[in-house]
């Protein structure tokens, strides 16, 4: 057996294992502790009540001969690709629904999608960086340049005319940084991706909690975007499908690579690799964009933003510079007196027992910067809050 031997260039262990062997150790030392856990952005709050009904009504239509749905179409439910085509529409982005894709999620496609470039690319990863595109990337065996960003760019680095890749990820809002690309930005990406001959991933998977006008939802609200972007996005932070797992893709028929439709591609790839997400989850997931849903999950969203309105709070008070927050579910702020992104992790855990992640996780640009998710219980987040004000201004 010959092995991929990729695997072996890749780091030891996964961010997310480190943070919960840590946490692990701390309650097996202190029983019975609670933790105010802010580090993985795991939503808290259930499926709304316009999705649980639809799922209700797909189980009981799997009840009956009549009703009963086996396998769904490999590329998503016709009616489901139609409907999210119409939610981009209200946005001013026209797309056919067959140039949309319904998956099992943005983590799965963000990973798939890759079978599309083949073999040896070179791929520019924005840091600090969600560690799955650089994970995934290792794993295929591409060249990674990574972009750093920090506090000089509002971490939203701009593309540099001198350096050549062939794909580029671009997260806005990002995880972790919480920062967002605007039009001008995305603009200048979009034409240094066409100029290149690039494709732009553009994840996202955060656009619902956009709130400034003047921020794109889409890489396709940007011209020229149809000839160098495909855009994955999730309804795991939008609505809740973090258990339930529901996504879609967009491919253009304009996007042509010597020749070939990436589009027709796909199909093709969906076509051999998949047998489509179950009815019950596309049942569910149409809800999301009916208008009740849209008002419930909004509703949802709202208490995840007053979280994070806790935390800012907390950080305009002691003058700790972050950024995020306002236009995504991540804060991402510096650590205090020059500690280092773990020591801090270590730092809160014992003092306050508040569990964020460390910004090292995400690259060498994270080291110095901590990322607090927002999708907690309001009660902890509030306390959490609470606690890390007493404690920053003992040292500050």
């Amino acid at each position: 057996m010959i092995p991929n031997i990729n695997y072996g260039n890749l780091k030891e262990s996964y961010l997310f294992y480190n943070i919960a062997q840590k946490t692990k150790a701390y309650l097996e030392a202190h029983p019975g502790t609670h933790l105010y856990r802010m580090g993985i952005g795991d939503v808290s709050l259930p499926l709304c009540d316009a999705v649980i009904q639809k799922l209700h009504e797909a189980v009981e239509d799997q009840a009956h001969k009549t009703t009963f749905h086996g396998y769904m179409p490999e590329c998503g439910d016709p009616s489901l690709r139609k409907t999210i085509a119409a939610y981009y529409q209200k946005r001013g982005v026209i797309l056919s629904e067959d140039e949309v894709f319904v998956s099992s999620g943005a983590s799965d496609e963000l990973g798939d999608i890759l079978d599309l470039f083949g073999k040896e690319k070179t791929v520019l990863i924005m840091e600090p960086a969600y560690p799955a595109y650089v994970d995934a990337n290792v794993i295929a065996g591409n060249t990674i340049i990574h972009i750093p960003a920090g506090e000089e760019n509002g971490f939203v680095p701009m593309p540099d005319p001198d350096v050549s890749a062939d794909i580029i990820y671009i997260c806005s809002p990002n995880n972790p940084t919480g920062a967002v690309f605007d039009r001008e930005a995305l603009q200048a990406w979009v034409d240094y991706a066409n100029k290149k001959d690039a494709l732009i991933l553009f994840d996202a998977a955060y656009e619902a909690f956009i709130e400034e006008e003047e921020i794109p939802h889409s890489i396709f609200e940007i011209q020229g975007a149809r000839t160098c972007a495909i855009e994955i996005c999730s309804l795991s932070k939008t609505a809740g499908f973090t258990g339930t797992r529901c996504g879609y893709t967009v491919i253009p028929k304009e996007l042509i690579r010597a020749g070939m439709s990436l589009n027709q591609m796909w199909v093709r790839n969906r076509t051999t690799k998949t047998n489509g997400v179950s009815y019950i989850i596309q049942k569910g997931a149409s809800a999301v964009f009916s208008e009740e849903g849209q008002k419930q999950i909004q509703d949802y969203i709202q208490i995840y933003k007053k979280n994070g309105a806790y935390l800012m709070e907390v950080l305009n008070r002691l003058g700790i510079w972050y950024c995020g927050g306002k236009n995504a579910p991540y804060i991402w702020m510096k650590c205090p007196n020059g500690m280092g992104s773990w020591e801090f992790f270590d730092y809160l855990l014992s003092e306050i027992q508040v569990v964020g992640t460390p910004g090292e996780g995400f690259g060498a640009c994270g080291e110095g910067y901590f990322r607090f998710s927002t999708f907690g219980s309001p009660e902890d987040t509030k306390e959490a809050a609470r606690r890390l004000e007493i404690l920053l201004r003992k040292i500050l």
